[in-house]
């Protein structure tokens, strides 16, 4: 398989760079993969196509304020942008630019706090607390969306109901979800069952090989609640009563991966499972997703459960009718 065959044309003005005022008011196309059919609806609409007996799985993760802007002790500018606490008050980082020398302090405006070069991608803060060296930084938006994050990205970028501190990026398709919306999908008996993965480089690492085959994911942290697992554990035991009465509805590529590992067997630690077109699916019969860029693991996903023909298919009609595409855009049930 191909990178090239992962590739498509996007217009820069379909890349959304501001939410929508209302989440729930975002454009939903509906891909059925029996009939080929395609719908367009909006996300408020989405009630409609689930069922009593469906169970909506969420990825309750929270994003992090992990962008930091600081300076070099001669001036210059400096972003350190942090990926993960490895231990008390040192980092896994990316430090921008590249030409900062191992060794080096950088301070931040207006703070006592410092940190230091430890190697290429790591740094040792001086801080009382690790919660101190995240209230130094902002939501780190993608680099697609071309502007300085707001004080309302806070709040934009982050789904209604992320709880557990992790992410370095959102699962964007449960931006669009309202607790009133919520609410009305439980009063319509479908169950909603909440795992965590802490999204990571590994989801948006580029694939540089040509022969996709060959890309390896990095590994994210996931777990699954003990009762997510009683909730979701009819689904994954066939030898039960009425297997398969409802659908299991992964919300966002994140839960997808996130299920799937579950099916193989693991409840909690660290997955790098790449799904791409030839990947069987265990447990996840329906998902809803963002447009996602080409050539990328997430867009290979999206093809992988829909079919190649029919996932471009749809991405092309996206394109022609003008849909928001990616974090801040629009959305996509396949059903």
């Amino acid at each position: 398989m191909k990178l090239s065959d992962f590739d498509y044309q996007l217009p820069k003005e379909l890349i959304a760079q501001y939410p929508i005022p209302k989440r729930d008011q975002a454009r939903l196309m509906v891909v059925d993969r029996a009939s080929s059919k395609l719908e367009h609806k909006l996300f408020k609409d989405i009630t409609g196509y689930f069922r009593s007996g469906d169970i909506l799985v969420l990825n309750d993760t929270k994003v992090l304020r992990c962008r930091l802007k600081g300076n070099r002790i001669s001036g210059g500018k400096v972003e350190v942008f942090l990926l993960k606490r490895k231990s008390g008050l040192i980092f896994e980082a990316m430090i921008k630019p590249a030409r900062i020398r191992v060794g080096e302090k950088i301070v931040f405006p207006n703070s006592p706090i410092t940190c230091t070069l430890l190697s290429r991608n790591e740094v040792s803060f001086i801080a009382q607390d690790p919660q101190d060296v995240y209230k130094l930084g902002v939501i780190p938006l993608p680099p697609y969306i071309k502007r300085e994050a707001l004080d309302s990205d806070s709040e934009d970028y982050q789904t209604v109901y992320a709880r557990h501190d992790g992410s370095v990026a959102s699962p964007t398709a449960g931006l669009h979800f309202t607790p009133e919306l919520l609410e009305e999908i439980k009063n319509a008996g479908i169950d909603i069952a909440y795992v965590t993965l802490h999204v990571g480089l590994a989801t948006f690492k580029p694939v540089s090989a040509e022969d996709i085959t060959q890309h390896r994911m990095g590994q994210e942290f996931f777990t699954i609640s003990q009762e997510a697992q009683k909730k979701l554990g009819k689904f994954r035991e066939p030898t039960l009563p009425d297997p398969g009465s409802g659908r299991v509805i992964a919300v966002g590529t994140t839960s997808c991966r996130t299920l799937e590992t579950f099916a193989s067997g693991q409840n909690e630690g660290y997955t790098n499972l790449f799904i791409y077109p030839g990947y069987k699916f265990s447990l996840t019969d329906c998902l809803l997703t963002n447009f996602h860029l080409p050539k990328t693991t997430l867009f290979m996903l999206v093809c992988a459960f829909c079919g190649e023909e029919l996932a471009k298919l749809a991405y092309a009609q996206a394109v022609k009718e003008k849909y928001r595409f990616y974090s801040y855009g629009d959305a996509m049930l396949i059903l």
